[in-house]
C-alpha cells in the first residue's frame, strides 16, 4: 500500500513539475544551463530518481518514508501553485 501511495503522489510531481516547465515564466530562464538542457528533461530524470529511491526504501523497511515524500510532494505543490499562478 505505501508504495502505491508513493507512486501515486510520483505522478502529481511529475504532472506538477511538466505544467511548470512549460508555463514560459520568467524565472525559469534564470536557472542555470543544465536545467535547460535537453528541454528540461534533466530535471525529470531528477525527479524520477527521487521517485524511485523513495519506492525502493520504502520496499525495503522504511514505509515511514511516505511521510517524508508526501511533505516533498506538498513542498513541490506550493512551489508550482505559486509560479503558476504568477505570485512570484
Amino acid at each position: 500500500m505505501v508504495l502505491i501511495v508513493i507512486f501515486m503522489l510520483g505522478i502529481g510531481n511529475f504532472a506538477l513539475h511538466r505544467a511548470v516547465l512549460e508555463s514560459r515564466h520568467p524565472l525559469l530562464g534564470q536557472m542555470p544551463w543544465f536545467v535547460h538542457m535537453l528541454g528540461g528533461r534533466v530535471t525529470m530524470v531528477t525527479e524520477f530518481v527521487v521517485l524511485l529511491a523513495s519506492m525502493l526504501l520504502a520496499a525495503n523497511g522504511w514505509p515511514s518514508l511516505v511521510w517524508a515524500y508526501l511533505g516533498y510532494t506538498a513542498l513541490n505543490a506550493v512551489a508550482a501553485w505559486l509560479i503558476l499562478t504568477r505570485r512570484i
